[in-house]
């Protein structure tokens, strides 16, 4: 009998040895399958701009090449998070950090817009530096965001563009956002818009703004521009989202304009966004960017000297410079990778003149 109940116990003990291994197990994989709200920023890829660019339907023939950089993100696990904390050139952020309060369509749809702006400011810049004939042409108002308690929300969405109000047209944001104003509060106003390329309507009334009190539709917006020009610029980027690839997308259509060899064969790779005044401007991520350069074997990596303001260090008193801090990567890295500062699109220009007149 005592044989019985001690075997008893013995089977027991093993079912419940059993069962806490196997409940192990799925907590195991749980942590690294199950995703959780926060994502990882990590290296991502370094792509050849000739693959992406190309002026009057050539291609970018020449050897050498200039390369964006991408910050890879991705969904977190409980295991890829904490690994994340141990990891050199990850972060671990927030869905709110990351997406603010948007949806992630809403997200997307910005990235779209700000990757069309940078690519415009980037053509035009290029246009400029090699004596082009270009224009800006003006297509609307580009939607960014749309607040909750407008007449419009659910009707118009992020990413579409406004062309009309009450069957008017303007030739800015300046001026549609003056026609609206001068409307009253409640008035009932139908605006035209282009949702996925389809023209639409949606009629609501105008709502006070907190910003002035002022009658307004209540959606934060932008001018929606493109270049037009009889040479055609074609930029092939995907779903490559943001504005950070505006100085090296400058770079390679210049290149490819005026057939000047700017690269000598090397290797070229950065970073940093472009405004109509070619200024290079910050950009996040650097250090993420830096390694995965250094990975692809560039040579030359271009990083905006942007200006530190008095506000943005009290703001954060540790901030640094792009510069500063892709420089701080290199050395992490222990790279041979030349960092290079700029500060307008002229610098980049500039250093590699130079360099070509060393090599000569």
């Amino acid at each position: 009998m005592n044989r019985q109940i001690k075997k008893g116990k013995q089977d027991k003990r093993a079912s419940i040895r059993s069962l806490l291994a196997f409940l192990l197990v799925i907590l195991f994989a749980a942590a690294i399958v199950v995703p959780i709200p926060y994502y990882i920023e990590a290296p991502g890829s370094t792509i050849d701009l000739k693959e992406l660019i190309s002026v009057d339907g050539r291609k970018d023939l020449k050897s050498g090449s200039f390369s964006l950089t991408a910050v890879g993100i991705r969904q977190a696990t409980v295991f890829t998070a904490l690994k994340s904390k141990i990891s050199p050139f990850q972060d671990l952020v927030s869905k709110q950090e990351l997406y603010g309060n948007s949806t992630d369509e809403e997200y997307n749809q910005m990235q779209l817009y700000y990757m069309q702006s940078s690519q415009n400011a980037a053509i035009e810049q290029a246009m400029k530096l090699a004596d082009k004939p270009y224009e800006m042409v003006y297509k609307g108002v580009y939607v960014l965001s749309v607040e909750e308690n407008s007449s419009f929300y659910g009707k118009i969405a992020v990413g579409d563009t406004v062309t009309q109000a009450d069957g008017q047209r303007f030739e800015s944001s300046e001026e549609f956002m003056k026609y609206v104003k001068s409307q009253k509060v409640g008035q009932k106003m139908t605006v035209t818009y282009l949702h996925e390329g389809k023209e639409k309507t949606a009629s609501g009334k105008l709502i006070e703004l907190k910003a002035d009190k002022k009658a307004g539709i209540g959606i934060g917006l932008v001018d929606h521009t493109e270049i037009s020009s009889d040479t055609k610029v074609t930029i092939d980027s995907g779903s490559i989202g943001g504005p950070s690839a505006g100085l090296m997308f400058t770079l390679e259509i210049y290149e490819q304009l005026t057939g000047k060899n700017l690269r000598l064969g090397k290797s070229i790779a950065g970073t940093g966004t472009i405004n109509s005044e070619g200024i290079v401007g910050r950009i996040g991520g650097i250090d993420k960017k830096v390694a995965t350069a250094d990975e692809s074997g560039v040579e030359i990596f271009f990083a905006p000297d942007d200006e530190i303001t008095a506000e943005m260090k009290k703001i954060d008193p540790t901030i640094r410079t792009n510069y500063e801090e892709a420089k701080a990567a290199a050395k992490k890295l222990d790279t041979k990778m030349k960092i290079v500062p700029v500060k307008t699109v002229q610098d980049a220009l500039d250093y590699l003149a130079e360099q070509k007149n060393n090599d000569a």
